[in-house]
């Protein structure tokens, strides 16, 4: 039987070229030789000129993702297995050891497949329906990488739906009890991989949860959209005099007065609010904190949402900045990345000039270095973090 060969219409093997490893349909001039979603599809420009191999998914606007650049790969269980080793060392080589994300989708060279480990137990999501049809064989090459105590799958994200699969959570391997216990940095945590956000945690801001340090010794500080405490917990362990921890969600905040007190962490207090109106409540009030951490979820997961999200972003910031005392720290984050670098840091600036402040920028971070960016795929870059010194206008 013929391979399936895809031929793209002019110039849309550019953005292929640079690194990005998804074929949309709309790109698509024409198709030879046999087509069926999971199967290898081997993608040529107009020119005749291959440009990679990688799984169909005819149900989907993305048609091909590509898993390799060289057209006499095999792509087979050792393949697979060799690209799952080489992203968890090198996980170990950058010091990660209890808790990490050990292989990253499209980064790591699997696009559809997210591996969380946390302590003795794997977490993992699977986006795309080749990679779920193979479920079995990923789940046998995890068991031999990591011999985990169980692995518990988190595929009830609703971009699945998009690939023309249901929405699916539960233990695939082992077993899983509701909490874990791992360790972030220095902090032992309870996490929930059953009913906890993503896969069970923020694994993508655990660097920045520890680059607080330098920012809070004896100061007063307001975590906003706590979830489980990673901020606020790690401002308390490094010497802030008072945190307080604020999310809508009851199961968080009582997490997070668990985990404070597993790590012996007194001055830590929560509220179970609405932060957007708490923030208002608190300029109303003229409460003042020394630092301030804004860790929202992502606004918008789409384009045609921007408009909206940029206004909600502006808002928090905008209402943050009032609140902070002079030469206090703001730190803001989006995890939305159609809320690119740039535009972040026009809608930080919007925010300063109608707070009426004055902010210096000290640092730009990005999620953790256990998920990389890859250049050329623009989504893998989505976490984006600023710290803001602000200061009054002179």
């Amino acid at each position: 039987m013929e391979n399936c060969k895809i031929y793209l219409k002019p110039g849309e093997e550019v953005r292929l070229n640079e690194g990005h490893p998804w074929v949309y349909s709309n790109e698509i001039k024409n198709i030879v030789g046999h087509i069926k979603t999971g199967d290898l599809a081997y993608v040529y420009s107009s020119k005749n000129v291959f440009v990679g191999k990688g799984y169909l998914n005819t149900n989907s606007k993305i048609f091909v993702r590509l898993l390799s650049r060289i057209e006499n790969q095999p792509i087979d269980d050792a393949f697979f297995k060799d690209l799952i080793h080489k992203a968890n060392q090198s996980r170990i080589d950058l010091g990660y050891r209890n808790s990490y994300r050990a292989f990253f989708g499209e980064s790591d060279g699997i696009p559809g497949l997210i591996v969380d480990k946390y302590g003795e137990y794997l977490s993992i999501q699977i986006l795309s329906l080749p990679i779920d049809e193979r479920k079995e064989l990923f789940i046998q090459l995890l068991v031999e990488e990591f011999n985990p105590l169980g692995i518990y799958e988190r595929s009830d994200v609703a971009v699945r739906k998009k690939e023309g699969l249901p929405l699916f959570k539960g233990v695939v391997y082992g077993d899983v009890p509701e909490k874990i216990a791992i360790k972030e940095n220095e902090l032992d945590m309870r996490v929930d991989l059953i009913n906890g956000q993503k896969t069970g945690f923020f694994l993508d801001q655990q660097d920045n949860h520890n680059a607080i340090k330098p920012y809070v010794k004896n100061k007063k500080v307001l975590d906003c959209f706590s979830n489980i405490g990673g901020f606020g917990l790690h401002a308390a362990y490094h010497g802030a005099k008072e945190v307080i921890c604020l999310d809508i969600s009851e199961r968080a905040t009582n997490d997070i007065m668990e985990n404070a007190k597993i790590n012996g962490l007194s001055q830590v207090s929560t509220k179970t609010v609405n932060v957007f109106d708490q923030l208002r409540d608190y300029v109303k009030d003229n409460v003042k904190f020394d630092v301030i951490v804004l860790d929202p979820p992502a606004f918008t997961k789409s384009k045609e949402k921007l408009d909206n999200a940029y206004q909600g972003y502006k808002e928090i910031n905008l209402q943050a900045l009032k609140l902070i005392n002079d030469g206090g720290y703001l730190v803001t984050a989006s995890c939305s990345s159609f809320m690119t670098p740039d535009l972040f840091l026009s809608m930080l600036q919007e925010a300063a000039v109608d707070s009426n402040k004055m902010v210096q920028m000290v640092e730009f971070r990005i999620q953790s270095k256990d998920h990389p960016a890859r250049l050329g795929s623009e989504e893998t870059l989505y976490l984006k973090l600023v710290v803001l010194r602000v200061l009054p206008k002179r």
